[in-house]
């Protein structure tokens, strides 16, 4: 059992999710301290946070350490680098909280351009003060979205609805993607000179750190207004403080340097502060933890990095191929048999994959073997499979069978001494759905690799298929998805069928008897 410790109030369904799959034990501890959960820890093998900051001497404090899991989108509180020295991956769960910030940020401005705080207050304690609380309307007002990640494109999305011009600022948002959006692309001094109102969503990192300095925000109009939800560090405050006293900025904040009781260095310069509240509703958290549950679990057991913070992800690829390599191998490794010792390992990138092969055999051995450590790089995965002794291949593709971006696995075991059996599965990704398109000569199957599968190969002969099905309904399964085609000779039929609930290794075996079956497998494919 690896041992997940959750130092925080997220919601139970990050323990139920983790607990349910069997292979975790959790502590959580709300509110402790973490430097003491860790102490009576050391053997945790995984982490995931809040705004816990996660040091060097929360690292070094357990040695069994392998992931982080930040639930939420910002990181800046774990110390990525020391994690990755220390071979521990960092993860987030970007868009889990997004939905939840973009809200605050519109009900911040229009809490301010209401007035409502100071005239709640002020009608409690029993005065009528209309005159003072004068507002201004949203609608016709411009404004400017710093950062259009996950929350920069909700808010320009919410924002829509009151009627506003709304100007971006993102180097990697194409003019396409801002089009669909409604907004226009502008530069950092352009948007700061032209809106209304700007909202920054942006991480804090080496590049964003003290972006809106002196030089931006005096670009800014009189009487505009700054709203930060994003990040503390972003902003230099004094800078903000000197421009304010000559043009009236307003600033709503809901971040600071550390979130903590005690006095706030911008409570001189903020209209409105909130508690850093922008991931704080109830919808947000369950879905930040069920995020960060899933995703330890799709790293630990099918090698999955796409959402690793601090381990060189490639550009470019998308992540449904490395859960495409992870579910072939699982497939292949079925299909050649448990009895059969894994001898050799090939592969073949086809069309735009090629250059991430090195990252993608990550996926492929994880799905071969429970006992890989997902946390290797591409040099420690090699000796991995060596030490098992199978060897790895990476074959030429070739480019003329127009396979597109497709994978082949191809696996050769020892039965025995004398007996070498072979598997080969080929797949690709269709409008971001898996399919399967081969399995040993059983070509075209473009079956997606999903629920509880049925796999039997036999001689062909009419009456099998029936017989499975008449098998399977004994036992209350229901099919809900078949293929059965021939092989190219015409000798042999596959059947693949997608059921209701798994079957068992003892149907399996029965069913395999009845019919004679080469290959019978069950596999489940989450």
């Amino acid at each position: 059992m690896k041992k997940v410790l959750i130092p925080t109030a997220l919601d139970a369904i990050a323990k139920d999710t983790l607990e349910a799959h069997g292979g975790y034990a959790v502590v959580q501890a709300p509110k402790c301290d973490l430097a003491q959960l860790a102490a009576a820890n050391p053997d945790a093998h995984a982490l995931i946070v809040r705004s816990e900051k996660v040091t060097p001497e929360i690292i070094d404090a357990l040695p069994a350490l392998k992931v982080v899991v930040r639930a939420g989108a910002g990181y800046n509180t774990i110390d990525i680098k020391y994690a990755r020295k220390k071979g521990i991956d960092v993860m987030n769960t970007p868009g889990a909280n997004s939905n939840a910030v973009a809200e605050e940020v519109i009900a911040l401005i229009l809490a301010d351009a209401r007035h409502l705080v100071a005239a709640d207050a002020s009608c409690r304690a029993g005065k009528w003060e209309k005159s003072s609380f004068m507002g201004t309307e949203l609608t016709g007002k411009t404004l400017g979205i710093v950062g259009l990640g996950y929350i920069g494109q909700l808010v320009a999305r919410r924002a829509a609805g009151f009627d506003v011009k709304v100007l971006g600022y993102d180097p990697f948002t194409s003019e396409e993607k801002a089009r669909a959006l409604g907004v226009e692309l502008v530069g950092l001094p352009d948007l700061f000179a032209r809106a209304d109102y700007v909202t920054l969503h942006v991480p804090e990192n080496d590049e964003t750190r003290g972006m809106v300095n002196r030089s931006l925000l005096s670009q800014m109009k009189p009487g505009a207004t700054l709203v930060n939800c994003a990040r503390a560090g972003i902003l230099v405050e004094d800078d903000l403080r000197a421009v304010r006293a000559e043009k009236g900025i307003r600033f709503l904040n809901d971040v600071y340097a550390k979130d903590a009781e005690g006095p706030k260095s911008v409570a001189d310069i903020a209209d409105l502060m909130l508690p850093h509240l922008g991931a704080s509703t109830r919808e947000a958290n369950r879905k930040a933890a069920e995020l960060a549950a899933r995703e330890l679990i799709d790293l630990d057991d099918k090698g999955i990095t796409s959402a690793v913070v601090n381990r060189s992800v490639p550009a470019g690829l998308d992540p449904a191929f490395a859960r495409l390599a992870n579910v072939l191998a699982r497939i292949c490794r079925r299909t050649l048999g448990t009895a059969a010792r894994l001898k050799l390992v090939e592969a073949r990138y086809y069309g735009s994959l090629q250059p991430y092969a090195d990252w993608l055999l990550t996926p492929v051995a994880a799905g071969l073997s429970a006992e890989y450590d997902t946390g290797l790089d591409h040099k420690g995965t090699l000796k991995f499979l060596a030490d098992m002794g199978v060897d790895y291949v990476e074959r030429e593709a070739d480019g003329s069978k127009g396979y597109a971006n497709s994978i082949t696995l191809d696996l050769t075991g020892n039965l025995d001494a004398e007996h070498l059996v072979r598997a080969s599965v080929r797949g690709t990704v269709e409008e971001g759905n898996l399919l399967v398109s081969r399995i040993n000569d059983f070509d075209k199957l473009y079956m997606e690799p999903a629920g509880n599968w049925a796999v039997f190969a036999y001689d062909d002969r009419p009456g099998v298929l029936g017989r499975i099905a008449a098998a399977l309904a004994a036992h209350g399964i229901n099919i809900d998805d078949v293929r059965n085609p021939h092989d190219s000779r015409g000798h042999a039929s596959l059947a693949i069928l997608r059921v209701n609930r798994p079957l068992g290794d003892e149907l399996v075996d029965r069913i395999r008897a009845d019919i004679g079956a080469d290959i019978a497998f069950h596999i489940e494919i989450q």
